[in-house]
């Protein structure tokens, strides 16, 4: 006998990315995310009062002369895989090597460190991309005197409102310095929030309609991708809160008294934002609990209906069951109208029988 042959594919588990830091020293930049694209291109924005430029360095050893300048300069990094070149920049600015690592390595926790010369901060950005699937992607800050460095993954971001804010001569944010500028991209990331989460309270919406009118079965699939969607924000946007405390309460020489007034402001939308994703991550826990209970109803409702047509017709199987014994002598076969008889008792049993069940509401 001729057998088929099946084409298996050997399935290789991916190794961890946590595998490409052991063993190497503290300090080592080594880009642990799956975006590995290399630095596709540093921008740099230098503006002033009465000053603006935009564009993009050929190489990143130009971005060492904004370092010491009277401007205010933003230098956009995107791309994290390319590590010699996040070392060069990091070595123009006299980052410490420890920062440099975990700017680069995208399972940092969100957090923030303060230096003599600058503040490093790490933030997790989260947009919808145009087919209105969640995007999260690291992204970490380096506030200078004279200067932010934003690193980030990918070229997509939310900092185009922050662009346009920049070529407005009469905006705000040109009058104003380097820490202005952090203030402002790290409200732009945490406004976006209020977008994901909004788009989260949607989404369990639309599942808690389904959930009463029609739980099939793969709704339950979606309850489940929807909690761990929403566990995945809350790593990345519980640590804010506590970022944006320190930045309101900090002396750091870097802010300026006016800028931490903003600062509070961001810290104001941290709390709303923190007890939002609470109460959608307490809703999205029980829309498991809310499927189950109404599949237990509707199965409720099968037993009942079942229960009902079986009490029916166990009275009038019993009476069917007597008149089917196979006796010689039964006195009411003899009778002409026997038959008839024993089906208007069988209906006036099954009709008293339906009276009962309504008067209980049991229909």
């Amino acid at each position: 006998m001729k057998k088929a042959k099946l084409n298996l594919k050997k399935v290789i588990p991916k190794p961890f990315k946590s595998l490409k830091k052991i063993g190497k020293a503290p300090g080592t930049v080594t880009y642990m995310g799956l975006r590995q694209d290399g630095v596709n291109k540093v921008a740099v924005t230098d503006y002033a009062d009465d000053f603006y430029q935009a564009g993009v360095l050929e190489k990143v050893e130009d971005a060492l002369k904004f370092r010491d300048t009277d401007t205010v300069s933003w230098i956009n990094v995107q791309g994290l895989s390319n590590e010699a070149e996040i070392e060069k920049l990091g070595k123009y600015y006299q980052i410490n090597p420890l920062v440099l690592e975990d700017l680069v390595n995208t399972n940092q926790r969100p957090k923030i460190d303060e230096y003599d010369d600058y503040i490093f901060c790490v933030l997790k950005m989260l947009y919808l991309d145009d087919s209105l699937k969640l995007v999260t992607e690291h992204v970490a800050l380096i506030l200078t005197e004279h200067a932010v460095l934003l690193f980030q993954e990918v070229e997509d971001d939310v900092f185009t409102g922050v662009r346009e804010r920049l070529a407005n001569k009469y905006g705000r944010i040109r009058t104003r310095g380097a820490d202005y500028l952090f203030f402002a991209l790290t409200d732009a990331i945490v406004d976006q929030y209020f977008v994901i989460l909004e788009d989260l309270a949607n989404q369990i919406e639309l599942l808690e309609e389904q959930v009463y009118n029609d739980p099939e079965p793969e709704i339950a699939n979606r309850i489940q991708a929807l909690r761990k969607q929403v566990m995945s924000i809350r790593k990345s946007i519980v640590p804010v809160r506590e970022i944006t405390n320190r930045l309101v309460k900090t002396d750091h020489r870097l802010f300026q008294p006016e800028t931490k007034l903003f600062l509070s402001d961001i810290h104001d939308h941290s709390i709303q934002i923190h007890e939002t994703l609470e109460m959608l991550r307490e809703m999205s826990m029980s829309l498991m609990e809310m499927y189950m209970s109404n599949v237990s109803n509707k199965m409720n409702e099968v037993m009942k209906v079942l229960t009902i047509m079986a009490s029916i017709f166990i009275p009038l199987t019993f009476i069917a069951g007597i008149y089917g014994m196979n006796f010689q002598y039964m006195p009411e076969l003899d009778n002409r109208y026997a038959y008839f008889i024993v089906l208007g008792i069988m209906f006036v049993i099954l009709v008293g029988m339906l009276i009962f069940f309504k008067r209980k509401k049991w229909l």
